[in-house]
Formats: C-alpha cells, sequence, structure tokens
C-alpha cells in the first residue's frame, strides 16, 4: 500500500522485483491513474537512474501509443511515477490469463494488435528514441476500447546508436528472453534502433505461438541461442500459422541488423497487407516482403566488408585454442594472433568477431588497451583488460562469486598482494591480503611471473578458454613484452588466445614489438599473423551500396571518389560518408524514396583527404565548452576518468558530463558504464565518490582533439593536469595513483613558462623516487630506469649537499634498475659516483650491495667475494684470500666455544638483531656465501662460522637462519659430528618457523634435504621435502635455489631407485621448466644429469662418456676447470667413474674416482660424498686384480678406509643405503646392461 495526500484509493495491481504498481485517482479530478514506485525502501542509486530516465524519456513523448506520465514524486527516501490509467492490461498478464484468446493469439487479432505496436513503436523511433527493452509486459492494451500503448523507458536511450559492452548475461539491460543479439555486447556491433525490432519479433513470435523463440533456462545458451542459433519458424510450431505471417517473425529475429525490417513502416505494411488478405477473402497467400521497407536514415552497416578470409584465419585460430588442450598429444593450446595495419584500418573490429564463438565456449573475452600519452604506466593495457575481467565476474552471483574467490586464493596463495599491487580490482574479489615479503629485484621479477602465470591459470580453463586483446602493442611498455613473452611461452599453458594488434608502419624490425615476438617465436611460441589491407573498390562500393540501397552500378563513381579521398580506409570511409551527410551532399529523396547525391558538388566541397583534418572539423562544430573538454581529456588519454577531467575544467563533474553529452550523441566518446546517467539525471549525492569513465571511440579523434590543443599550450595542459590529480589526491592514495599523476606532470616538465609552480623541483623528483621505486616493485625495470633518471636530471648540481637524503635514494634506486636494465657498464660509474659522494659508512653499504646483486646477475663470482670483502673490511671484518686448514680449525674452535653452556634449540630464542652495522655484515656475508660456495669452498666455513657468531652475540638476523643451516652442513660434512649437525638444520627450520622469514625458506630447505637430512633420514624421505622446496621458490621467487631443488629430487630420486624411463620424462620437463627462465646453472646439472639416464638407457654411442643429446663433457670440463667450479668438476668426474664401473670399465672409473676426488671439497655435506666413497672402494677392487702387487696393499688400505667412513655413517642413518639403480632396471631391448 502507498500513501500519497494527492491519490485516493491504492490498490495493487502488479509487483515485480524491483517495482510496485497500484491503480488509484487523483483527488482534483477523480482521474485515475497508475502509481509505479520503487520497491525496496532504500533503492540503489542505478534504480533511481532507471526511474529518473524512464520519467524524464516518457515525459518527453507526447505520442499516442506511449503512456502518459503526470508527474514524478519523492516518497519517503524513494521514488514514484504517477501515470495514466486508460484502463489497460499488459499482454503478457493476458497472455498469461486468458490462454486461447491472447495466448496463441488468433491471427485477426494478432494482426490488428501487432499493428498498433508496430504503429506506436514507429513513432517512437521517429522521436529518436530506442527503447530496448520491447517484450509483452510492456505493452499494455485496453481489451475493451482496443487502446494499446507502449510503457516502460527504464532503459531506453536518446541516442541514435548505443554501443553495448561485453557483460555478464545476469546484468544484461533489457529482459533475456526477447533481446537482440547486438544487445547482448557479443555481436561486434553497436545497437540502434533495429534492436526493438527483434526484441518486436520475439513477441510476436510468443503471441503466435505461445512459445518463445528459444526456451532454454541456461543464460548462456541463452545468449549463445540469440546470436547463433535459429527458432523454429512459427509456421513449424503451429501450422494455422500462415507461412507469410511466421516470415515477417523470421525476418524481424534476424541475427544482423540489416537483414531485418529497416523501418517500422515496412513492417506494418506487410501486417496491413497480410490483415486486408485475410478479411477479403479468409487467407492469406505469399508476397514478396519488405516491399515498402523504405527506411530515411542514414546508416551504414557494421558488417564487415572485404575480410572474409581474415574472419575465417582469426575464428579457426581461436576453435584450435577451445579444443586443443583436451587431447594432450596436440601442440601448445596457446596461442597469439597478431593483426596489423594502419590505424583506422579494421584492427579492433576484426578482432571482436571471436565474440560469437567464444560465447559458445563460454569463454571470456576481455581487452586492454595502451595510449600514446601512458607509454610510461608499466601495465596499462594488461590492467586494463583484467580489470575488465574482475568487473565482470562481479557481476556473478554469490555462489560464483565465492567459488572465484576460493580459486583465485588457492592459486595466488601468500602472493595475493602482488596481484593486488598491479591490478587492483582484484582485491573486490579476494578482499584485503597480507603483505608480501622484500625481496631483491631479480626475486620479485622471478616471483610476479610465476604469480602472474598462477593468476592467469585459473581463467584458462576447458570450461571457460580465455581471449585476451591487447590493442596498440606499439605503444606497449617493455614489462609488459615481457609478460606477454612468458605466457606465450610457459609449458603447460592451455585455453589462451592471446590476439594483439599494432600499426605496421609504427613498428620497425629494431621495434622492441617485433624483437619480442621474434624471441617467442625461437622459443617455440605460436604466433600467426594477419595484415589487413585498405579495401579494394569492389568492397567499397559493396559498403555503399548497402548503406543507400541502390544497385552497386548506380554507385561506382561515387565509391571511386570516396576509395580515392580516403585509400580504402575503413574508419575514414565511415567518416567521410557521414560528413558527406552531414553537409547535405547526400540527402533522401521523399518523392522518389531513394537517396540522391551530385558527384560534382561533392568535388567542388573539396573535402579534406586527411582523416585527422576530418574529425577535428566535426569536433569544431560541438560547443566551445565541449570541444575544451574533449582537447583536455585527449591529453588525459584514451580513456579518462571525468573527475579528473571536471577538477582540469574548473567545473562540477555534472557540469563536465554535460559538456561530454554532446561528444557522446555524435558518436566521438563512449561512456563505460551507465555511472554517467547518476551525474546527468543529478541523481548522486556523493558525485565525488562516484568512478565515471568515458574512452574516445578512436584513436583518430583523440589525435584530432589533441590536435586542437595549441602547440604552445600543449605541456600547460599536462602540467595543469597533473598538480590537479596530485592536490586531489590523498597522501595516503598517492602511491596508488603515482603513475596518473607523474606521467602528465613529466609530460610538463620543460615547460619553461611557469612561475612559482605549486610543486618544487624536488618534490617532483620524490614523485619520480616513488615512480621509479613502484616501476620496479612491479618488474617494469625499463621504466623504473626512465622514472628514475627524470628525478636525476631535476635535482639541483648541489643536490647532494641540499638533498642528500633524496639524491642518494635516486642514485641508489637507478643504479639497481641499471644492472636490472642490464647496463652493467654504467652501473661501475654509478657505484663510483655514490661512494664518493656517500657520507656514512651505512649509506655506502647500500651502494655496495647493490653492486654485489649485479655480481651475481653476470655470475662473476670472483668479483662478488673481492666486493664482498672489501666492504666487510670496512664493517671491521677480515678474510684471508685463502683459507688453511688451521685457520678453519680455528674458526670451528672459537664458535664451539661460543656455543658452551648453550643449548642448540635455546638459540630459537635469542633476540633478533638491531645493531644496523652487524645486520649489514650479515646481509653482505649472505651474499657472498653463494659467490664462494662455487669460486672458493675453502672459505665457506669461515662466512658460515662468522654469521653464527654475530647471531650468537648479537642476536638472531633474517640471514641466521641460513647461517645454522650452513653450520649444519659443517659439522656434517666436515666434523662428522651428524647429530649436531641435524639439529642445527632442524635450528634453521624452526627459526624460519617463528620469525616467519619465507625470503630464505627454499634455500635452507634445500640445503637441508642436500646436505644434512640424508645422513639421519631415508633417502626417499628428501624427495618430497625438495618439491616443498621448489614450490616455496616459486612463491617467493627464489628460481635458483627452487631449481636446484629440482636438481637434487633427481640425484636423490636416481640413488633412491626410481624408475629410469619416469624419471627421464620428469627431467625433460625439468629441463623446459628451467630453460624457460634461463637458469644456467641448474639447467647444466639437469643436463648432466638427463645424460647420464640417457647413457644408462643405452641410448648415447659411448656409455661410459657424458657426451650426448643432452652434454658435452669435452667442452664442460675445461670450462668448470678454468672457473675452478668444484662443484660441476666434481659432479662430471664422479658420474663418468659411476658409468664406467657400472659398463665393466674399470680402469676408466678407477681414474675418474681419483680425479673426482681432488673436488671432492666442492659437496662437502651432500649425498654425492657417500656416493663417491662408495664408488671408490667397488673401482678399486675392480681394479685390484689387474693391479701390480705392489699397489694391492695400498688399495685394500683405501678401501678399508672408505668402509669404515661408511659403516659410521650407516650408524647415524638406520635403515638408509646406497641404492644401485642397475640392479633392478634393464635396457630399452629388455636386456640386463
Amino acid at each position: 500500500m502507498i500513501s500519497l495526500p494527492s491519490i485516493d484509493g491504492n490498490v495493487k495491481i502488479y509487483e515485480s522485483s524491483n517495482s510496485l504498481v497500484f491503480r488509484g485517482r487523483r483527488k482534483q479530478d477523480n482521474t485515475p491513474v497508475v502509481l509505479k514506485v520503487l520497491k525496496e525502501d532504500y533503492p540503489t542509486k542505478a534504480e533511481l537512474v532507471r526511474y529518473k530516465q524512464e520519467y524524464e524519456i516518457t515525459r518527453s513523448l507526447d505520442l499516442e501509443g506511449v503512456i502518459k506520465v503526470y508527474s514524478q514524486q519523492d516518497y519517503h527516501r524513494t521514488l514514484v511515477i504517477i501515470l495514466e490509467d486508460f484502463g489497460g492490461e499488459s499482454l503478457q498478464k493476458l497472455m498469461q490469463e486468458s490462454v486461447g484468446k491472447y495466448c496463441p493469439m488468433p491471427l485477426p487479432e494478432f494482426l490488428q494488435v501487432a499493428i498498433k505496436i508496430t504503429d506506436a513503436l514507429g513513432n517512437i523511433h521517429a522521436a529518436n528514441v530506442i527503447h530496448k527493452d520491447i517484450n509483452p509486459g510492456n505493452i499494455v492494451l485496453n481489451p475493451e476500447t482496443g487502446i494499446l500503448k507502449i510503457i516502460d523507458f527504464g532503459i531506453a536511450t536518446q541516442l541514435s546508436r548505443s554501443h553495448s559492452t561485453l557483460k555478464n548475461p545476469n546484468v544484461l539491460e533489457g529482459t533475456l528472453a526477447y533481446i537482440s543479439p547486438e544487445q547482448t555486447g557479443r555481436m561486434n556491433r553497436s545497437l540502434d534502433y533495429r534492436t526493438d525490432f527483434y526484441s518486436l519479433g520475439a513477441t510476436f513470435y510468443e503471441m503466435l505461438t505461445h512459445k518463445l523463440p528459444f526456451e532454454t533456462t541456461d543464460v548462456m545458451e541463452l545468449v549463445h541461442c540469440h546470436i547463433a542459433k535459429q527458432p523454429i519458424p512459427p509456421h513449424e510450431v503451429n501450422s494455422e500459422i500462415p507461412q507469410v505471417v511466421s516470415a515477417i517473425a523470421m525476418k524481424l529475429l534476424a541475427k544482423n541488423a540489416e537483414e531485418r525490417y529497416q523501418s517500422a513502416w515496412g513492417i506494418k505494411a506487410d501486417l496491413e497487407e497480410c490483415l486486408v488478405q485475410l478479411q477479403r477473402s479468409g487467407t492469406i497467400t505469399e508476397f514478396s516482403l519488405a516491399h515498402k521497407d523504405i527506411s530515411d536514415k542514414f546508416q551504414i552497416p557494421q558488417k564487415l566488408y572485404g575480410r572474409e578470409a581474415e574472419v575465417e584465419t582469426l575464428l579457426t585460430a581461436f576453435e584450435r585454442v577451445a579444443q586443443r588442450g583436451e587431447f594432450p598429444s596436440d601442440h601448445s593450446s596457446v596461442e597469439m594472433m597478431l593483426v596489423s595495419g594502419y590505424s583506422g584500418i579494421g584492427k579492433s573490429v576484426l578482432v571482436q568477431e571471436v565474440y560469437k564463438p567464444m560465447t559458445k565456449h563460454r569463454g571470456y573475452f576481455i581487452s586492454g588497451k595502451f595510449d600514446q600519452f601512458q607509454r610510461n604506466i608499466p601495465y596499462s593495457g594488461v590492467v586494463n583488460a583484467f580489470s575488465d575481467l574482475v568487473q565482470q565476474l562481479l557481476t556473478e552471483t554469490e555462489s560464483c562469486l565465492i567459488q572465484w574467490r576460493e580459486k583465485l586464493l588457492a592459486a595466488l596463495g601468500i602472493n595475493a598482494q602482488v596481484i593486488i599491487d598491479v591490478i587492483p580490482k582484484v582485491e573486490l574479489i579476494i578482499g584485503k591480503q597480507p603483505p608480501v615479503p622484500e625481496l631483491s629485484p631479480t626475486e620479485s621479477q622471478n616471483r610476479f611471473h610465476i604469480v602472474f602465470q598462477h593468476f592467469i591459470s585459473v581463467f584458462t580453463k576447458p570450461e571457460h578458454p580465455l581471449v585476451v586483446f591487447l590493442d596498440d602493442l606499439q605503444w606497449a611498455d617493455a614489462a609488459t613484452l615481457k609478460l606477454i613473452k612468458l605466457l606465450m611461452t610457459t609449458p603447460g599453458s592451455k585455453y589462451l588466445f592471446l590476439i594483439g594488434s599494432y600499426r605496421d608502419n609504427e613498428v620497425s624490425a629494431a621495434h622492441l614489438l617485433r624483437l619480442t615476438i621474434d624471441e617467442i617465436q625461437q622459443s617455440g611460441g605460436i604466433v600467426n599473423n594477419i595484415f589487413l589491407s585498405p579495401l579494394n573498390l569492389p568492397s567499397v562500393n559493396e559498403l555503399i551500396s548497402d548503406t543507400f540501397k541502390c544497385p552497386p552500378k548506380r554507385t561506382i563513381p561515387l565509391s571511386e571518389l570516396v576509395l580515392s579521398k580516403t585509400d580504402g580506409n575503413p574508419f575514414f570511409i565511415n567518416e567521410f560518408l557521414k560528413s558527406l551527410y552531414a553537409e547535405k551532399l547526400i540527402e533522401f529523396d521523399r518523392e522518389q524514396l531513394c537517396w540522391q547525391w551530385n558527384l560534382d558538388q561533392i568535388l567542388f566541397a573539396n573535402l579534406t583527404d586527411n582523416v585527422v583534418e576530418l574529425m577535428a572539423l566535426k569536433i569544431q562544430k560541438l560547443s566551445a565548452t565541449s570541444q575544451r573538454s574533449l582537447q583536455i581529456a585527449a591529453a588525459i588519454g584514451h580513456q579518462f576518468d571525468l573527475q579528473i577531467l571536471a577538477s582540469s575544467r574548473g567545473k562540477s563533474q555534472r557540469e563536465t558530463a554535460l559538456d561530454l553529452h554532446e561528444a557522446m550523441v555524435e558518436g566521438l566518446v563512449l561512456p563505460l558504464g551507465d555511472a554517467y546517467k547518476e551525474i546527468e539525471l543529478d541523481v548522486s549525492s556523493a558525485a565525488d565518490e562516484l568512478t565515471i569513465e568515458y574512452k574516445f571511440s578512436h584513436d583518430r579523434i583523440q589525435q584530432a582533439a589533441y590536435s586542437l590543443i595549441p602547440e604552445e599550450e600543449r605541456q600547460v595542459v599536462h602540467w595543469q593536469v597533473g598538480q590537479l590529480l596530485l592536490q586531489n589526491t590523498p597522501q595516503e592514495m598517492r602511491e596508488a595513483k603515482i603513475f596518473d599523476i607523474i606521467n602528465q606532470l613529466n609530460f610538463g616538465i620543460e615547460l619553461t613558462t611557469i612561475v612559482n609552480p605549486p610543486i618544487q623541483w624536488d618534490e617532483l623528483a620524490s614523485l619520480n623516487l616513488m615512480a621509479g621505486k613502484k616501476a620496479q616493485a612491479t618488474v617494469a625495470f625499463e621504466l623504473a630506469f626512465k622514472y628514475l633518471k627524470i628525478g636525476i636530471k631535476l635535482l639541483r648540481k648541489d643536490s647532494w649537499e641540499t638533498h642528500y637524503k633524496l639524491t642518494l635514494a635516486l642514485y641508489v634506486e637507478l643504479t639497481e634498475a641499471t644492472y636490472l636494465c642490464g647496463d652493467f657498464e654504467q652501473v661501475e660509474k654509478l657505484v663510483k659516483l655514490v661512494l664518493q659522494q656517500a657520507k656514512t659508512l651505512l649509506d655506502q653499504v647500500k651502494i655496495y650491495e647493490v653492486k654485489l646483486r649485479a655480481c651475481m646477475q653476470k655470475r662473476h663470482t670472483q668479483e662478488t667475494m673481492k666486493t664482498a670483502f672489501s666492504v666487510l673490511k670496512l664493517l671491521g671484518i677480515y678474510f684471508p684470500n685463502k683459507s688453511s686448514k688451521l685457520n678453519t680449525l680455528l674458526k670451528l674452535l672459537l664458535t664451539n666455544l661460543a656455543l658452551t653452556g648453550k643449548r642448540i634449540e635455546d638459540l630459537n630464542n635469542l633476540p633478533q638483531m638491531t645493531d644496523p652495522y652487524k645486520l649489514a655484515a650479515m646481509r653482505i656475508l649472505d651474499r657472498a656465501t653463494s659467490a664462494v660456495y662455487f669460486a672458493a669452498p675453502s672459505l665457506y666455513p669461515l662466512i658460515v662460522l662468522k654469521q653464527v657468531n654475530l647471531s650468537i652475540k648479537y642476536g638472531n638476523a633474517p640471514e641466521s637462519a641460513y647461517a645454522y643451516v650452513g653450520y649444519g652442513v659443517i659439522l656434517c660434512g666436515v666434523l662428522e659430528d651428524i647429530d649436531s649437525g641435524y639439529q642445527f638444520g632442524q635450528l634453521a627450520l624452526n627459526l624460519l618457523k617463528r620469525l616467519n622469514y619465507q625470503k630464505h625458506k627454499t634455500r635452507i630447505l634445500q640445503v637441508m634435504s642436500t646436505s644434512i637430512r640424508h645422513w639421519k633420514e631415508h633417502l626417499r624421505e628428501t624427495v618430497k621435502f625438495m618439491h616443498e622446496s621448489y614450490q616455496i621458490g616459486l612463491e617467493t621467487g627464489d628460481l635458483e635455489h627452487a631449481y636446484y631443488s629440482l636438481n637434487t629430487y633427481c640425484f636423490n630420486s636416481y640413488f633412491s631407485g626410481k624408475e629410469l624411463t619416469v624419471l627421464e620424462r620428469e627431467m625433460t620437463i625439468h629441463m623446459n621448466l628451467i630453460r624457460q627462465i634461463k637458469q644456467g646453472g641448474s639447467l647444466l646439472t639437469n643436463n648432466l644429469y638427463q645424460q647420464v639416464i640417457w647413457n644408462l638407457m643405452n641410448l648415447a654411442e659411448n656409455p661410459c662418456c657424458l657426451v650426448g643429446k643432452f652434454y658435452e663433457s669435452g667442452e664442460m670440463l675445461p670450462t668448470f676447470i678454468k672457473e675452478n667450479n668444484k662443484f660441476y668438476v666434481y659432479y662430471l668426474y664422479i658420474h663418468q667413474a659411476y658409468l664406467s664401473y657400472l659398463f665393466g670399465h674399470y680402469q676408466e672409473a678407477a681414474k675418474n674416482v681419483v680425479e673426482a676426488e681432488k673436488y671432492l671439497n666442492g659437496v662437502v655435506g651432500s649425498m654425492a660424498v657417500p656416493i663417491f666413497y662408495f664408488y671408490d672402494s667397488l673401482a678399486h677392487l675392480a681394479v685390484y686384480t689387474s693391479a701390480q702387487i705392489s699397489e694391492h696393499k695400498r688399495l685394500l688400505k683405501r678401501v678399508a678406509n672408505n668402509q669404515k667412513k661408511m659403516k659410521k655413517w650407516a650408524h647415524h642413518a638406520q635403515g638408509q643405503r646406497v641404492s644401485n639403480p642397475i640392479d633392478k632396471r634393464t635396457d630399452l631391448s629388455g636386456n640386463r646392461v
């Protein structure tokens, strides 16, 4: 019940999910009225917008076939619309309650009602309104008087052409059973008045058959039916329906608007002919439909001309991706399609043809665009694309949303914030996430790439393949191109179709895009190309002939003129034709009912043959305020925010939205979503809280608008936009918006006309520092370099004195970015400069740490050691160039002394280290560890012992856990104190858990399982920990140790007796993974192990030599010896010894174990040590009988000493034994080796 003082007797007559409808009488004149009120006490803004729009549009239509509206009033917290009551009921209600009389409707009644509906709809279209929701519920009929009226203009539009975006079917505008294919947003076309004809056809179909054209209850299936399936013709459903009446409904239901009726007049004429025949003879004979269907509307067809082959290529590629993943034997089911051509050639329109098959496969289509004015924003196009996907997901049902949340959290794990930092809207689905551990830049890059792969894998499934379209790749940043390469070359990826478009005239052979594509193809990625040429004369003539509905022969002269002016560019052709119509050089002749033009007049008009000039002229016909808004918007970017634009214009958002409305009507800009209506209709009370965005409908329009800004003003515009962004962004939000802010300010950096700018150059430098650090955090290293370089250019000459902290931070970050970009020569210069200027030792340490990372990036282990030791010397810590056994023993005794009276497990409870100098020393020592382990293993114990002693004395640091596990390796592998070594390994794990030091977890697990755990536990037990170590390494970006874990997994699996064929398949997978991220050391180790297995399976020419498909020992050994890389030299010799022994070449086996022994200190603590002693004994026993008698005693003593060690180790590892892999395996032919 609704209570209004001016209305009597309110009786509810209808209730929907959103509205209540009542009948009553107006007190002042006893006029019957209908009251329509929003159902909820607190309606949403969208509902209020819809009501206000319904009122405004209905009020503007004073037409016989449209319901009249009297007023709109506020009612409590909602709105009520007061409409006329002419005693009607909706067709929907009549059809439900009067089956037989109205459903199916007898033919005479149907024709009479259909004519009235068509007549009313034609009048609505003549008033330049598209209803967008024609269905039986919105058609009201008074059965007694025969009066019929159309109601509910809540989603109607007064734009001549409306762009329907790709949305979740659950939130599509209109009634899903009746909406047109183009209204689904999946037909690659905007919608115009003809969308109502499709809905009218669905309504006629139901009136005639008592059935809907498509009766599925599955939402996505229904959308697919609308765009791809044909309904059963009405006369086949009900044989009493004449075929011609059936044909009228089917013509209205055509998928393409061009194939439907083009005017309500044409529909009405055919319906009237049917009624006349029926009344005259009682039957309806067939006749030619649409004979009088002549439209005076200027409407360029939206179908693609001259692109049949290209469309086929694109759709075939999509089908391959959507289906190939089902068959594991096939190639990768990830493909990239590059569409190239000039601006305006139709690249985006072609790509959108994939909408239809994508809907069939229930896939997702997302798109992002790169902007010439936003090149310095990392991943801008990718962010746009996946933000679009998030918006699609947010409109799904609550249960579906919960499932997406669970899938994303499971895939992203502890690193969900990594994705949120790049695509903030993901937080709307998964909620706030804990911060991720801070890692080195290289580890951050690894982590980001792996997490992004996990993220995208959530959406690339057989039940919903993913299509990602990235437009204007010629403007993509380097970080995006690296990401594209990763997505295209990652083994195991499926159901991803990546489409990129670019202007081929702007991409040379040396362009980064071209180089990236070459790298993808060289890595085995599938990249196909479509090049779009200008349209030829037949295609242009077909387009013009279809536009003006006349024979192709008549339009040839006009087509030739248009082709000469536009060079066959589709966008230019369309705009040129529009300009001819706007200038009345082409007009509809109402007497002859056809389109007319005069070629001489067109030639005399001297229209420009430059598309940007043409669009600029079109813009200049707008009001001055609308022009200025478009100019500022063009400077902001292809896509722009209303609030930013309004601030830049010094206007309110509503004023600015109304300025843009004029450009929207002309099709120059498009709103993204419906939020703009809240501003235009003045619904929102908190406009500043709304995010209202628009985009230019084409690059050329943005370019034209920007060209209208006088050149001398352009920097001023960018500068002002940047200042306003800065001023209107709260401090706590500044980092999130930094790219938008700094991008505009940097465009205006060279501005010399600014006097006393609101921000000083040092603040601008500071903002560039913030942008550089954020770019680096998102692994966009090239962009970080650019921002930091600009920041340094802004500094004063005396900035080291006046702004020391800012200057130091900029130079340190720039040095980091420089090495990450691969310019190591420049790194040296920057390090030298900073060291000269740094005021404190700790500041020097900062730049030294960057240098150490750069050295390790280059794998210059000697230089790393030298630099680390020189820094440690500054910190009061000294190391010899070489370590003697005596020195090592002394340090071990001092460490043992420091531990006196302390239980190993109690070290877990030491306080945290706080001394900044000792913390710096721990970091430098940690950096030195890897280099020392490979290049100078004898110094490794000294590094570890120093870290342990610093931890005991000053407390635990983040690096202490790794020091403890290293000490455990020394105790197990050098001192053979296996129990204590195992306890130190457990201490490291417990400390990790207590302090949550995720950064070092992979290293510690890897070392623990490689060099400690096997002394106490069965070798097979270590294998499962290697998988854990690998997975955590992927999460934390520590790929180096993650892949070392895979190496250890293979080695330990092999020696614990795993089947060779199974292991070889696993190693092939590992090889592809390792090669993908270019972990050279791990790849060498994996290849060595794989060659060993290849030899054992009798697949190598010489089974005793590591030479073959995967490894060339003759090439590798000299390099390893030269580099003093004891680790690789040892593994090469021990495996050759092992193979020689197994294949009966005992002399070679003995020689190889002797050589391996020289490098045994390169594998301290690992399982390779007992392996050595085991095969050393076997090899020397095998040569015993052929050795000289004088050698017998020495050989037996050697074996006895080996066995003594083995017996001692066996005591600690109950149940552990070395498995001889050959005992259980045969070669591929089935024979024993």
